[in-house]
């Protein structure tokens, strides 16, 4: 079969690499690179090179069994690293990071803080009571965090300085809407990423050399069948098959896989049936304005509290998310410079520290999505035309091979 792929993140990617086998695929990007969120920068400092990581990072051995499985096949060795979180608000003199003991308690006066005690009694209660009353049914599909921290006279301590801002980092959203966040699909994710226990946690790793070290052994098989700075423009569907319309022309295809995300995908299609339009529709993104950078003044004051993923609050909640993340941690990266990549904050970074600057968006989680993900069938090969993203479930590189893996069962290809 002929087949369009649009889009070369890891879904697009994966399935290529799948479909290639026994299809004759092409795949169309409208950027001059393939990978998409997977985007390692090679810098060089003081005559030495560094490859730094400024979109995807990192995966761990719980939740990402496809992606390894992929990483396995095609021969791409992984580390190790540690995943740490510190909070830093600079207006209220409060900063930690929940690593260890020490760091935990890397500002010394929160030892003699009751909120700060308070807060510590909140995350153990939450870690505890959350997956309990998940198991037992007791919160409803329509239930949000912010309802339920409200209903569980959870301590504003606990929720401004912990649970939201650590949503905020993961999901890249503004404080305020992860108190919207749909709740059944919070704790589930906290709980399967071992976020809600102490000790028992998954091992976090990084791919040796930066992530971009899997795209070439993965695409090996159909380099040539990549179109670069080749955007779509329209998507026709007839009784035959697809009639895509790209900057090299109008082609016909058997079938078209989108591999972008959601509301891209719709913006295409000259004809969304109304389960797209509500589908794809409901699922919403945010602009994420990325920096590399070695300006250490978006970290905590104290080095003790550096963590793998730091957020700065202020006073907005509105603002988007404030994160940066520690890449010399993050990927053992052995330099005396400290990397950094910081999302949302390049107003406040030395400029001439600045190393790089892109723009990621990332998909945003409410009720009325969750709803559509369960809804994925009704899209499923109807009109020749199949939908993969990370943007069916939670957002993540596993979820996007999920979701190719998917499109590629109904081709008869599996990993």
């Amino acid at each position: 079969m002929k087949i369009a792929i649009v889009g070369s993140g890891i879904s697009g990617l994966t399935s290529a690499y799948l479909l290639s086998r026994r299809h004759d695929i092409t795949v169309f990007e409208a950027g001059g690179r393939i990978g998409g969120h997977t985007h390692t920068i090679d810098v060089t400092v003081e005559g030495q090179r560094y490859a730094v990581d400024t979109g995807f990072i990192v995966f761990n051995d719980w939740t990402y069994p496809n992606f390894i499985r992929l990483l396995g096949q095609i021969g791409v060795p992984f580390k190790p690293t540690e995943m740490s979180f510190s909070v830093c608000a600079p207006e209220e003199n409060v900063e930690y990071n929940g690593n260890n003991l020490n760091s935990l308690f890397a500002q010394r006066s929160n030892i003699l803080s009751p909120g700060f005690w308070g807060m510590l009694r909140d995350i153990l209660r939450f870690n505890r009571q959350a997956p309990l009353d998940l198991q037992e049914q007791r919160i409803s599909a329509q239930m949000t965090l912010g309802e339920y921290l409200q209903a569980g006279n959870y301590g504003p301590r606990f929720i401004r300085h912990y649970i939201v801002p650590m949503g905020a980092a993961i999901w890249s959203m503004p404080l305020a809407d992860v108190l919207e966040f749909p709740l059944q699909f919070f704790v589930r994710f906290f709980k399967n990423h071992g976020l809600l226990s102490v000790n028992n946690r998954p091992q976090w790793c990084v791919i040796e050399g930066g992530s971009s070290r899997y795209i070439e052994p993965l695409t090996r098989s159909f380099r040539q069948q990549i179109r670069l700075n080749c955007p779509v423009h329209k998507v026709e569907r007839t009784l035959e098959g697809v009639v895509i319309h790209s900057a090299d022309g109008r082609e016909h295809f058997d079938k078209v896989i989108f591999a972008c995300h959601s509301d891209q995908a719709l913006a295409l299609l000259e004809d969304p049936s109304l389960a797209e339009q509500q589908i794809l529709g409901a699922m919403t993104y945010a602009d994420n304005d990325v920096a590399l950078h070695t300006d250490t003044r978006l970290l905590p004051d104290r080095p003790l509290a550096w963590a793998s993923w730091n957020y700065r609050l202020d006073a907005s909640t509105h603002k988007p998310a404030a994160v940066t993340y520690a890449m010399n941690i993050l990927q053992g990266i052995d330099s005396a410079t400290t990397f950094c990549v910081s999302l949302n904050q390049t107003a406040i970074i030395n400029p001439l520290k600045i190393l790089a600057r892109y723009t990621y968006a990332h998909p945003q989680y409410s009720l009325a999505a969750v709803a559509a993900q369960a809804r994925w069938e009704e899209l499923h090969g109807a009109r020749h035309t199949y939908y993969c993203g990370a943007y069916w479930a939670s957002g993540f590189h596993e979820d996007g091979v999920v979701s190719a893996l998917r499109v590629a069962q109904a081709f008869g290809e599996t990993l």
